[in-house]
């Protein structure tokens, strides 16, 4: 049975937004303008889902009628955040440090819903996930840095792109380390009442 409920994306990645639609769903996106950087936390699980509740409470004040998600990831290596890289030489740096070794990808994870302007039920989860890193030769690492793709995303990796060969394996949601949990979203979803084949658009 389809329900008519918007559905919005507030986050700009590209990879949330293709998951959500490789999901059968089909989500408007809407995104936020919090300042990241004000964001702290003690710990980088508790960080991500203070980012992803404040990103979606940044929206659900534009909307009437809506479920809306918001999601942030960060890496967590050897104890410490590893947001996007500032430039090339932090990537660098990076995958140096993470080469042959592993990190835990947090991903903090929203679901506001809102009727009539309020929002009646806020959901907020942090799934985490230990990604284990190849090794690559420092060809490898030179090109991949050449293609940017490791100064747009969170921990200077990705699992769904071109940086999918240097990871090993991940223990844990291999959907949360691209950007969002399917799973946790499906489980959102039903303390609202709601199936997630209830929001399938295909």
């Amino acid at each position: 049975m389809s329900v008519d409920r918007r559905l919005v994306l507030a986050s700009a990645s590209p990879a949330r937004l293709a998951l959500l639609r490789q999901a059968g769903l089909a989500p408007e996106v809407v995104v936020s303008d919090i300042d990241e950087a004000a964001v702290r936390a003690p710990r980088v699980g508790e960080r991500v889902a203070l980012l992803a509740a404040a990103k979606a409470t940044a929206v659900a004040r534009l909307e009437t009628d809506a479920l809306v998600i918001g999601a942030d990831s960060l890496l967590e290596f050897r104890g410490q955040p590893m947001g996007k890289p500032t430039d090339v030489q932090e990537a660098r740096d990076r995958w140096q440090r993470m080469s042959g070794r592993s990190g835990v990808l947090h991903t903090g994870q929203a679901l506001f819903d809102v009727r009539d302007g309020q929002v009646l039920g806020r959901d907020v989860a942090v799934v985490s996930t230990v990604v284990h890193f190849a090794d690559p030769t420092p060809q490898e690492i030179e090109a991949y840095l050449a293609t940017g793709e490791p100064l747009a995303v969170a921990g200077a990796f990705t699992l769904d792109g071109l940086g999918a060969p240097f990871v090993r394996r991940v223990d844990g949601d291999p959907a949360a380390v691209v950007g969002l949990s399917l799973a946790t979203l499906r489980t959102q979803l039903a303390r609202r009442g709601l199936a997630i084949t209830d929001l399938w658009r295909r």
